[in-house]
């Protein structure tokens, strides 16, 4: 139903039907709170549209333009951005697809690519097998830009910045005073900046997100958005390469065959989520505060040596357990795997500063997220 909690419709024995990754990598005595997948059902627009493909037996080739039509008016209606040309996209499999297409046509192999750390895991991945080398500018202790960190790292001559906005794991929203500044520091040293936008629907009460195409001197950039975290439709490939105006031609270098990695299913449910799907993904940023609230309340009661800051965006906490003890050099995650049957993410897989540090996906019901720390605090009064 419309409004209805989207977490709190599916029970864990549904869930554990889903042959998802998230449901499929471990066994079911283990509660998978890892991989950025939503407990959710699907969108109703959503589902309706996959549906009406499948009875017209609609499974053909995939068309761009309907789903960069949609983003522009979700920008528009959402951020307040009209900026977003459509002219000026090129759709493309994923967002890590698009950023490594957009990548290739900017910087040379073995060049190099800056990252703020902890980031996203793929991030190293795509970038080292693309060929280049990723050089590290580590965040603040509270999860924002470091700007004499990120200007040092733009003193060794890179060539581009891999930005993650709203930024994974730690949840940052970044401002727009923050971004402009990003801008004029990228500009006065020649780097090309590349953001991975794909959280930018999960922005959650009390932020506001900002593309980073709409601030000043941001024409040479780029941004890599996509429905599929808003909605759930990782499944579903399907996403968009923005150009700023000044990146346009470098956009158009990109091989017309890269789309062809996108499902036409994949574009037409993205389409139907962003044109939509506005009141569902309201409910589930409701839901998602929701959940923000109670993991706050479960770990002061539970856990109050866990360190975190409460994420402005996302599904995911970036919990600190080095206080807890768990055993010298130990990683968290495993412990929690190995004695209380919980996975979470790693927090070494997001690099340096990741030690000690898991992620925890709460985009899930209230039952399984109280469970998820309950399992956690009983490991850590073994360890």
């Amino acid at each position: 139903m419309p409004g209805e909690n989207p977490f709190e419709q599916l029970s864990l024995a549904e869930l554990r039907d889903r042959q998802s990754a998230k449901w499929r990598s471990y066994d079911d005595t283990v509660l998978p709170l890892w991989i950025a997948e939503m407990d959710v059902p699907l969108a109703e627009p959503v589902r309706d549209t996959i549906v009406d493909a499948a009875e017209r037996g609609d499974t053909g080739y995939a068309m761009a333009e309907p789903y960069a039509a949609a983003l522009h008016e979700f920008a528009a209606t959402r951020w307040m951005w009209s900026g977003l040309e459509v002219s000026r996209t090129r759709l493309v499999p994923d967002v890590m697809i698009g950023v490594t297409e957009v990548l290739r046509q900017i910087t040379a192999p073995g060049s190099t690519v800056v990252v703020n750390n902890p980031v996203y895991p793929p991030f190293y991945a795509f970038l080292r097998n693309l060929g280049r080398e990723v050089r590290e500018a580590p965040l603040t202790d509270n999860g924002r830009i470091d700007f004499d960190a990120l200007a040092a790292a733009f003193d060794a001559g890179p060539a581009a910045y891999l930005l993650c906005n709203p930024h994974n794991p730690t949840g940052t929203v970044h401002t727009r005073t923050e971004l402009e500044r990003v801008a004029g520091l990228a500009e006065q040293h020649n780097v090309r900046v590349v953001a991975d936008e794909i959280h930018a629907p999960l922005v959650l009460p009390g932020a506001e997100f900002t593309p980073y195409l709409s601030v000043a001197d941001a024409d040479r950039g780029f941004s890599l958005m996509s429905a599929s975290k808003g909605w759930n439709l990782a499944g579903l490939k399907a996403a968009m390469a923005v150009a700023g105006p000044a990146a346009a031609a470098d956009l158009a270098r990109i091989p017309e065959v890269v789309s062809h990695g996108a499902s036409h299913l994949g574009v037409l449910a993205h389409t139907a989520a962003l044109r939509d799907g506005g009141e569902w993904l309201d409910a589930v940023l409701e839901g998602l505060a929701n959940n923000r609230r109670l993991l706050t309340r479960l770990l002061a009661e539970y856990l109050p040596r866990v360190g975190w800051t409460p994420p402005e965006a996302t599904c995911l906490a970036w919990l600190d357990c080095t206080a807890l003890n768990l055993g010298h050099g130990a990683d968290p995650a495993t412990r929690f795997l190995e004695q209380g049957d919980l996975a979470l993410s790693p927090g070494p897989d997001f690099g340096t500063g990741g030690a000690g540090r898991v992620r925890l996906n709460f985009a899930t019901s209230e039952a399984i997220l109280t469970d998820a720390v309950q399992r956690m605090a009983s490991v850590s009064q073994t360890g």
